[in-house]
């Protein structure tokens, strides 16, 4: 049984491939539709509810390593001008012994060893990086980059600053990414669609600031809703307990909430919640949040917020799985400090005082009496929760059951049609 995962935009392709692999291979395939949460990812959930033993991903990928059922990628092969990408890349880089790093989309990726023959021969500096699905096998060389499932060897003494960047693809979440995370290159990008060659005029920087300031954003929260944006990634449920444990000995409260892909509307019914932080792959967690009513950070801009070991170096991180232990980005939570001894820091935004150090374990703030005694049930829920108390400062606070109070009636029929102009209701005329 193999799942055959689509896109949107190649799902009237889906049932005739899928006939002619079961033809060819005598295996029951079940096909999916596009991923609650982006197509770029492996929809491991849905595969197994068909309980099948294998995922074929057609179209772009983020190539984010899955946990369980083994997968084949399949990205296809758009059109390329090799020679007009290789004149392009000519006029963006003349000096033959520049250093340039290649990087491509994976739907131009069959086409990089042709691009690599008629610039090596010109260009001895030149790096091609190479497609990676999973993790690769062995802990990484010195001077070796994995990343975004992408794999490449720097040899300059100098390390990955002293390389330019090269993007052949169209602009989108993977370029974005990409310039995010590696801010110190200066980055050119060539595109199929255009046949156009640029330097890249996105002001990291800006971008760079807009993320500062919702991690400042992120300081001042005091519930923080925790975005479930994948099921399928390999340890997202190992960053999701992270996030509960920093977030509980920052003194903050948090919920986790699953609402597939999140849209303005959606957050917008969780009005207590101050900061969402989202937890999905490396291309769809960097989400503009400018429509929402809140803010959503990444989980790397939520640990600036609230983890005082972690500093920022000027390296971003968008892979989740950098932050969690073991990794070469993991950063150890400092040990409690107590009110008293803690040094107060001012909010940039509000100008307020706010705590800035770390409370002890969660287990250790339980009340140390098990006395019983009277409580009012409804004050001492809005003590617990945010949400509670924030339902009992509001004037309406839904509908009312009262139960046993209303009258019994026989069902009868409603009207019928749309708001606009019910059956019922007849047209003015002018």
């Amino acid at each position: 049984q193999v799942a055959l995962q689509f896109p949107d935009e190649l799902l009237a392709d889906a049932v005739q491939v899928a006939g002619r692999l079961e033809a060819a291979t005598g295996a029951e395939m079940f096909v999916l539709g596009d991923t609650t949460y982006g197509s770029c990812c492996v929809d491991e959930v849905a595969a197994e509810h068909v309980g099948a033993e294998a995922v074929l991903h057609y179209g772009p990928a983020c190539l984010s390593p899955c946990r369980k059922l083994p997968v084949l990628h399949i990205f296809g092969q758009q059109p390329l001008d090799v020679g007009r990408c290789a004149e392009a890349f000519r006029e963006l880089y003349p000096e033959q012994q520049s250093r340039v790093v290649v990087l491509s989309d994976v739907v131009y990726a069959h086409a990089m060893g042709e691009l690599e023959q008629q610039l090596r021969p010109q260009y001895p500096n030149v790096i091609f990086s190479r497609l990676v699905c999973g993790d690769p096998p062995g802990p990484a060389v010195p001077g070796e980059e994995r990343k975004f499932g992408r794999q490449f060897l720097v040899e300059a003494a100098g390390g990955l600053q002293d390389y330019a960047m090269f993007y052949v693809g169209a602009e989108g979440l993977a370029l974005t990414s990409f310039m995010l995370t590696w801010n110190r290159c200066p980055f050119s990008s060539f595109n199929p669609s255009t046949g156009c060659g640029r330097r890249e005029t996105l002001n990291v920087n800006r971008a760079l600031m807009r993320r500062l300031y919702l991690v400042e954003r992120a300081r001042d929260a005091s519930v923080v809703g925790i975005l479930v944006g994948t099921l399928g990634v390999a340890g997202y449920l190992t960053v999701l307990q992270h996030l509960r444990e920093l977030l509980a000995r920052a003194g903050k409260r948090s919920y986790t909430l699953a609402v597939g892909k999140p849209n303005p509307a959606k957050l917008a019914n969780f009005l207590e919640v101050d900061v969402f932080v989202l937890v999905a792959c490396a291309q769809n967690s960097l989400l503009d949040s400018s429509d929402f009513y809140r803010p959503v950070v990444t989980p790397y801009e939520l640990e600036l917020a609230c983890n005082p070991a972690r500093e920022w170096t000027g390296n971003y991180l968008t892979d989740f799985r950098d932050l969690l232990p073991g990794a070469c980005a993991h950063v150890e939570l400092p040990p409690a400090v107590p009110a008293e001894e803690a040094v107060p820091d001012v909010s940039l935004i509000s100008g307020k005082m706010r705590a800035a150090h770390l409370c002890g374990p969660p287990s250790s703030q339980l009340p140390p009496s098990t006395a019983l005694a009277c409580r009012d049930q409804t004050r001492a829920l809005a003590e617990i929760s945010p949400a509670a108390s924030f339902l009992e400062s509001r004037s309406w606070r839904g509908l009312e059951q009262q139960l046993g109070q209303s009258p019994v009636s026989k069902a009868v029929q409603g009207r019928r049609g749309i708001a606009i102009a019910y059956e019922d209701e007849g047209c003015e005329q002018p």
